[in-house]
């Protein structure tokens, strides 16, 4: 027996796109349309009649196009494994998703499903506004094929983990997006399917239903169900999956580990990499004084990366070459998060070397980002070369080399056992005291002086 819940084999999905007339064309009322309808007819029949050969009229209109939202998509997944599946605005992720949960007929390819799915794809999808919560539980279950003693077994967790005790008996109509969308995803995970499909759906909710959604997602994993998860927040991606694929135009251009993917996925959507060279030294940054010839990000072994463990060092490396051997010069490197703030600048100010002059020849100069310091993200570096006392800029190269840190969730980082959002531009670990505190007056606690 195959250990694959999922196969995917060639599979596309075709729409036809109609375009809006041009000419300044206005939108036609139901008598104009039965009008033209009646008279195309017409015109139809009689040329028929005279020529029986094809007329050109039947024809497809040229207002129209065919799009493929996928194409040739195979790909399998293993029982128990849990799958993130990225990509930008309109690569193709909730159509094949649709065509997973049999929402969508795919127009080739075929898809083998071995296990009862439960999906959660948009608001509403699989329950019935008219009926109550109380119902829709029920019924979806029913759908899932699970038995009603099996739904009963369950009822209580899921309404707990919706927390609509006191809507239960209403129309869900008259729930929120909130409601609705809590509601529907504890069906969705507690009625126990063999593959569960979760999109970006999850981002309406608040920050602890976020977290109560991915340690659920966690907890069906290790039960060794399957789990494909679409989502923009790639900590989220890294935390929860053991394996990703990318899809780009409809197309899977890349499967592998996540920690790899998401890495190579945010540096081509933000057209950075870990490691840039100037080859040509006519086209380096800088002047006649210095000029700047590479910059890379690397671990503790000096290894290049682009993905970081939030606790390990980071290092980041220029290697310049000095031409004049007179100027004072300061190594400075500026950090930005993936929202543009800019975090800090660091100047080599600990170097023996700071603001001194060099002697002529190759240099390399390393800074190193302390762990537990920066938060989860993608994170941009600009290198520059300064001189101060007068102040002058020699190269000041922006967006020079990206990387991306990510929580391995183990629970000796700052965030600890928490798993869901955790807001922030850096994120340190600091020192805790916590000590009861005795009857009586509290002693103050002495002020630390520099």
């Amino acid at each position: 027996m195959s250990d694959n819940i999922i196969t995917v084999e060639n599979l596309g999905k075709k729409y036809n796109i109609r375009h809006q007339q041009r000419n300044g064309a206005r939108y036609k009322a139901l008598r104009d349309v039965l009008a033209d309808q009646t008279k195309s007819i017409a015109r139809r029949v009689w040329s028929a009649l005279r020529n029986p050969k094809p007329s050109k009229s039947l024809a497809k209109s040229p207002s129209s196009e065919d799009f493929w939202a996928l194409k040739d998509v195979s790909f399998e997944v293993k029982r128990g494994d849990v799958l993130g599946i990225i990509g930008r605005n309109g690569a193709g992720k909730s159509t094949l998703l649709k065509i997973l949960s049999r929402i969508t007929e795919p127009s080739e390819g075929r898809v083998t499903l071995r296990g009862r799915v439960a999906s959660l794809l948009e608001v509403g999808t699989g329950f019935h506004p008219e009926l109550t919560g109380r119902e829709n539980i029920f019924l979806n279950g029913s759908i899932l094929g699970m038995h009603r003693a099996e739904i009963k077994q369950k009822f209580d967790e899921i309404v707990a983990f919706a927390e609509v005790e006191k809507f239960l008996d209403t129309p869900v109509k008259r729930y929120s997006s909130g409601m609705y969308v809590r509601l529907a995803f504890a069906v969705a995970a507690h009625l126990e399917p063999e593959i569960l499909i979760v999109d970006e759906v999850l981002a309406v909710g608040d920050a602890d239903f976020q977290k109560r959604c991915l340690g659920k997602m966690s907890q069906v994993a290790i039960q060794g169900r399957t789990v494909l998860f679409v989502s923009h927040n790639m900590d989220a991606v890294l935390r929860l999956c053991r394996s990703a694929m990318v899809l780009n135009r409809g197309r899977v251009v890349n499967q592998g580990g996540p920690e790899k993917l998401v890495a190579e996925y945010l540096h081509g959507h933000h057209g950075l990499s870990s490691m840039r060279r100037w080859a040509n030294p006519n086209l380096r940054p800088g002047n006649n004084i210095v000029r700047l010839e590479e910059v890379y990000m690397h671990d503790e072994s000096g290894l290049g990366a682009s993905t970081f463990d939030i606790r390990k060092s980071i290092g980041i490396t220029m290697i310049y070459e000095v031409l004049r051997a007179d100027t004072p010069l300061v190594e400075n490197f500026n950090v930005f998060n993936e929202q543009g703030v800019f975090l800090f600048v660091a100047h080599s100010v600990q170097s023996p070397h700071y603001n001194g002059p060099r002697d002529s020849g190759r240099y390399r100069a390393t800074a190193w980002i302390p762990g537990n310091l920066l938060a989860e993200g993608f994170f941009a570096v600009s290198a520059a070369m300064v001189s101060e006392g007068p102040f002058r800029v020699h190269f000041h190269e922006e967006q020079a080399v990206s990387f991306h840190v990510t929580d391995p969730m183990t629970g000796d980082s700052a965030r600890g056992i928490h798993v869901g959002p955790f807001p922030g531009a850096i994120r340190p670990l600091l020192k805790w005291e916590i000590s009861s505190v005795v009857e009586g007056p509290v002693a103050p606690i002495p002020a630390v002086l520099a």
